[in-house]
Parts: structure tokens; C-alpha cells; sequence
């Protein structure tokens, strides 16, 4: 069974989770063989979980996004799919790869979807579109879909879903359905610190599916901790909604990095009990957003308690569809 397989099986069996570790390729002046040593370094501290893959971000400086400077500098990453097939290779786990197709005009994304799939063996795909629609953009995440569910390349691909969109716009469970019907089979949030906001969004999505006879597709739910100020800054410039209090709760607690692992872990529980009846197939995906080892081993822990979780609440479901039967 190739990987793009064992992926999706994993994703049609709505009665389990599937969990994933997100990363970011070392900076792009990082020497090849140091790369190797840091993929090594994180597969080593993932050696002792059971994750279903990996999930490759493609940093982009995204300056447009919102007036505020970026609280890190941002520095360009090696190519995504070459980071992607070194994980893949030395881990034998799947790998999804994410794609910004905001510089792309269709021949050039039409080159980069040959290459990774011959060249770097990238099947698993998220493309991300323009966080600004002040950006001059070439190429729109329509288009780019239809590229890939053309290409004689049998790419399994996914979208972004943001539920901060949805509290302002109210439509963010359509946009799901028209990525669906654009080729997309699943959907990855960003961080999530406003369970609310995204039990807004499943709850909407899972009675739109019903009212049109859809199969709801796969969502995988981000966490990522955060243990310092600087972090919390990061987390909102990227567009992630902190509630005031949350963000209170994580910068006066005498360890902010395990208060937002329990902030985190309680959301979690949020969420699964408000969608329960609704019978979505979910999935987790856990990250550290910064490069301190503090946050990494944190995002590990994390990873740990909200598996558990989730596990636990599969069985629940499992548990009353046995009663029921």
C-alpha cells in the first residue's frame, strides 16, 4: 500500500481519529546535512508517540496580513518538498505538504505540482491562498484546485478552514463545501484558542451537510502551545483569535507554557462535547509554533493529552452506537 493510500483509508474510517505532528522546514540557508541532523532531531522526539504523519507549513512573510510588524523576523525556508520527502524517507509516515499559491501564475504551480510528485514523491497537499485581497494574485485556490484534481497525479488534497473567518462572515461552512466540490477531502484548521468559534463552524457545517445529503469531510483540529509573551503575539498576527481572558489567563500564570497546554486541552473537550451528536470525522493536528525547545517538548505533552482525549471520546461514540444497534 503506497502512502497516498494508507492516508486516505485512514481518513474514510470515520470511527477513528487521525493525529498529526505540524513542523516548518529549516530556514533556507541551513546547510543540506543539517537539515538531515534537524529532521532526525524531530522524529527522535517523536519516536515515542504514535502519530498518523506529518503536516510541512510553507512560511510565507504574508506582510499584508495586518498593519502590526511581525513579531519574528521572517526569514524564507527551504522548499517544502524537499523537507516533506526527507521526513517521509527517514520516518516512513505520510508527510502533507502545504502550498501558498499567492506568487504562483499557473505554469509555474503547474511545474511545482509535476516536480513534487516526481521528484520529491508529494501526494498529500494543502493549498493556502491569500491571506489579503489586496494582494496581487495570479493565480486564485480555484484554479490551483482544479490544476491538481486534472493532473493525471492522483493528489490527495486538502484545504484551510478558519473559524475566526466564520464568526465574522458567517460562511465559512460553505466555503468548506465549495472547496469540497473544488477536490478538496479534508480540511486543517489553524490554532485554535476560541473553542467557541470553531464549535460555531462544525455545528453550522454538520446541519448544512444533513440539509443537502453531503458527506461531511474530514477536519482536523489545530493546537499549539504557547509559553511566552513573544509567542502569544505570533499566535494573533497570524490571524488567531485569543480571547482576553485566555490571553490574561496565559501571561499571568507562573508557567504560561503548561496554562495554555490546560487552556488548550480544555477547549478540546469543548469541542467533542458540543459535536457529538453530529458525528463529524475529526482528527488532530499539533505544532510548536516557535523553534524553543520549551515549546517543542510542550507541543509533545500536548500532542499526548489531547490523543487521549480524543481517543477516549471515539470510544464514547463507539460505546452509544452499540446501544443503539
Amino acid at each position: 500500500m503506497n502512502k497516498q493510500s494508507e492516508l486516505q483509508a485512514r481518513y474514510n474510517d470515520i470511527n477513528r481519529g487521525v493525529y498529526f505532528i505540524g513542523t516548518t522546514p529549516p530556514k533556507s540557508d541551513t546547510p543540506l546535512d543539517t537539515v538531515a541532523t534537524i529532521a532526525d532531531k524531530l522524529l527522535e522526539r517523536v519516536s515515542d508517540i504514535d502519530f498518523d504523519g506529518l503536516i510541512v507549513y510553507d512560511i510565507q512573510d504574508e506582510n499584508s496580513r495586518i498593519k502590526k510588524p511581525r513579531p519574528f523576523p521572517f526569514k524564507s525556508t527551504h522548499d517544502t518538498r524537499l523537507y516533506s520527502s526527507l521526513l517521509n524517507t527517514k520516518s516512513a509516515h505520510p508527510v502533507i505538504t502545504y502550498k501558498s499559491v499567492v506568487q504562483s501564475n499557473a505554469c509555474d504551480f503547474q511545474q511545482w505540482a509535476n516536480e513534487a510528485w516526481h521528484d520529491y514523491g508529494v501526494k498529500d497537499v494543502v493549498l493556502v491562498g491569500s491571506p489579503s485581497k489586496g494582494n496581487d494574485i495570479k493565480l486564485s485556490l480555484a484554479d490551483a484546485y482544479k490544476t491538481l484534481v486534472d493532473s493525471p497525479n492522483n493528489f490527495f488534497i486538502g484545504g484551510v478552514t478558519i473559524a475566526e473567518r466564520h464568526a465574522s462572515k458567517k460562511n465559512e461552512h460553505q466555503r468548506l463545501i465549495e472547496k469540497h466540490l473544488q477536490g478538496c477531502n479534508f480540511f486543517i484548521s489553524q490554532a485554535i484558542y476560541d473553542p467557541q468559534a470553531t464549535i460555531d463552524l462544525l455545528t453550522r457545517y454538520a446541519i448544512e451537510c444533513q440539509k443537502q445529503g453531503l458527506k461531511p469531510q474530514r477536519l482536523i483540529l489545530t493546537f499549539s502551545p504557547c509559553g511566552s509573551e513573544k509567542t502569544l503575539e505570533f499566535i494573533e498576527w497570524l490571524g488567531v483569535n485569543v480571547p482576553e481572558a485566555t490571553s490574561l489567563r496565559i501571561l499571568n500564570s507562573e508557567n504560561p507554557l503548561y496554562e495554555s497546554i490546560r487552556i488548550c486541552s480544555n477547549s478540546l473537550q469543548q469541542i467533542l462535547d458540543a459535536v457529538i451528536p453530529y458525528n463529524l470525522p475529526l482528527g488532530l493536528n499539533i505544532e510548536s509554533l516557535t523553534n524553543r525547545k520549551e515549546e517543542i517538548d510542550g507541543s509533545i505533552l500536548l500532542y499526548k493529552l489531547l490523543r487521549s482525549t480524543m481517543d477516549n471520546y471515539l470510544a464514547k461514540k463507539e460505546l452509544a452506537s452499540l446501544q443503539g444497534k
